[in-house]
């Protein structure tokens, strides 16, 4: 029965499972990347994301500590110097474990597990991806709440608008045959009149 088995062996007695994960959490703080199985990148996960936390803070003290897991130098002053200073901003998440696919021979299943600021590529189109995207909130509605009220008034104010032409156009087209109509009588009027003045004309010639 596995009870109260709550992390990965990897197969290996206790002090042989500590210095390959010390020696795999140097050659990551060197490489910024390393290629391993997904279980060993899980459990390395776990062992070094808590010693990236401590570089945050640079003391002897925590130099001390994390020295305590690594024994290695090179890789503490690494970790301090220069690491430690580019991770400050983020709140945890400091590593990114990617698939591979599985290995030829025992198809193990590989990954690849990397320092999430140290590439360039994904944090280039992140930042491009910020740039265009629009903010959008949640909360009492804000802007889309405004921008519905706004859209609501537009399309109001276009139907008011189309009746009212609507309307203004019938009106001028009864306006016109009223027009016309009354011109009708007076031209006929006019016309009767200057045939009796050219009838009189003649009878009195």
């Amino acid at each position: 029965m596995r009870h109260g088995k709550k992390f990965n062996h990897l197969s290996r007695t206790a002090p042989h499972r500590k210095a390959m994960l010390a020696n795999m959490a140097s050659s990551l703080i060197l490489s910024k990347r390393i290629t391993t199985t997904v279980a060993k990148a899980k459990a390395l996960r776990q062992y070094v994301e808590p010693l990236l936390t401590k570089s945050k803070e640079d003391t002897t003290h925590n130099r001390r500590i994390v020295f305590s897991y690594l024994k290695n130098k090179e890789s503490i002053k690494e970790l301090f110097d220069e690491i430690g200073a580019k991770i400050a901003s983020r709140p945890g998440g400091y590593t990114r474990i990617i698939k591979l696919g599985s290995r030829l021979g025992d198809d193990a299943e590989m990954a690849l597990i990397e320092l999430v600021d140290y590439n360039e590529n994904l944090l280039g189109e992140k930042s491009d991806k910020k740039k265009t995207s629009t903010r959008r909130s949640r909360r009492g509605g804000g802007s889309k709440a405004a921008a519905s009220n706004d859209s609501a008034t537009e399309a109001k104010a276009e139907e008011t608008k189309e009746p009212k032409t609507k309307k203004a156009a019938s009106k001028e087209a009864k306006a016109d045959d009223s027009e016309a109509k009354s011109e009708e009588p007076k031209a006929k009027k006019s016309e009767d009149k200057k045939s009796d003045d050219s009838e009189d004309k003649k009878e009195d010639a």
